[in-house]
């Protein structure tokens, strides 16, 4: 591992064109190299998106291996690049600022979906304010650190883990820092709701709902894609939504899907479909990611 990060730090000086295209080759590879993940992504994309032919679901699949890749190796300039290197790759949507005042001025949920740049998203906001997320300690110490400074490197960063509980993410957002927030995995059937994701009954979370409708807390999107022709990334903050989440939190919940969904057809390549996102199924259903 300590060689793969040393790799990373030399390829952080590359121009982007050429480690973006590098990334792209090393995907291309590991969709030949990773079947059983391959199977998945396609797995995936057949549930979602039946109204493509075979060939277009593959295609996206491939695009998404790249796009995954190059994430991966683009992470080295955001741990290693300096802070005007990174502002000139990023284009902030709507107005090219970010909105600090917005996100902390009261307690924010900056709602943040997996697609494949979200550690740019989490840059972005990095470079101008303190935020906190919660965060999966890696298995390997060396790679542990090195993530843990790459976004943390700018503005102090409050991570929690799965085992911290609730209590600090209800603590930080009541003392006004925003919590970056990933809610779009499968985690089991525990504080979760069974909600249409593409028409797909998904099993997902309905912490969001709930953080919000206990602190008081405003929802703000915020997703990152590439720039075409690897000139860099777009970050877009979205509006805070409006009446969320309600009194009803599964309602609440299939909002949140519903959003996801939109801004997942903009850009299908570079959500996550690696993920066995409808691995938890209802009543006893039998799994849809047959071996």
């Amino acid at each position: 591992m300590k060689f793969l990060l040393g790799l990373m730090w030399l390829l952080h000086w590359l121009p982007l064109p050429v480690l973006g295209r590098f990334g792209n080759a090393i995907g291309s590879l590991l969709f030949i190299a990773m079947p059983a993940r391959r199977k998945i992504a396609l797995t995936n994309l057949r549930l979602c998106m039946p109204e493509l032919s075979e060939a277009e679901r593959r295609d996206i699949a491939h695009r998404h291996f790249q796009a995954y890749s190059r994430s991966v190796w683009e992470r080295s300039i955001l741990w290693w690049a300096s802070e005007a290197r990174l502002k000139r790759l990023m284009q902030l949507d709507p107005d090219g600022v970010i909105p600090v005042a917005t996100m902390t001025d009261k307690p924010t949920i900056l709602l943040c979906p997996h697609f494949v740049c979200l550690d740019v998203a989490g840059a972005s906001i990095a470079m101008e304010a303190s935020a906190s997320s919660m965060y999966v300690t890696q298995k390997n110490a060396a790679f542990d650190q090195v993530l843990r400074a790459g976004r943390a490197r700018f503005k102090p960063v409050k991570l929690f883990t799965r085992q911290d509980g609730i209590k600090p993410i209800l603590r930080a957002l009541r003392d006004r820092l925003p919590y970056f927030m990933l809610p779009d995995m499968d985690f089991g059937e525990k504080d979760a709701e069974f909600v249409p994701f593409f028409g797909v009954e998904a099993a997902t979370l309905t912490a969001t709902a709930r953080i919000a409708a206990t602190t008081g807390a405003q929802v703000m999107p915020v997703i990152a894609t590439f720039l075409p022709n690897y000139q860099g990334w777009r970050v877009k903050f979205y509006p805070v939504w409006d009446n969320y989440p309600g009194d009803d939190m599964v309602a609440a919940t299939r909002r949140m899907n519903q959003f996801i969904e939109e801004r997942v057809r903009e850009a299908p390549a570079e959500y996550f479909w690696t993920h066995k996102r409808f691995k938890t199924r209802p009543n006893g259903e039998p799994s849809l990611y047959q071996k």
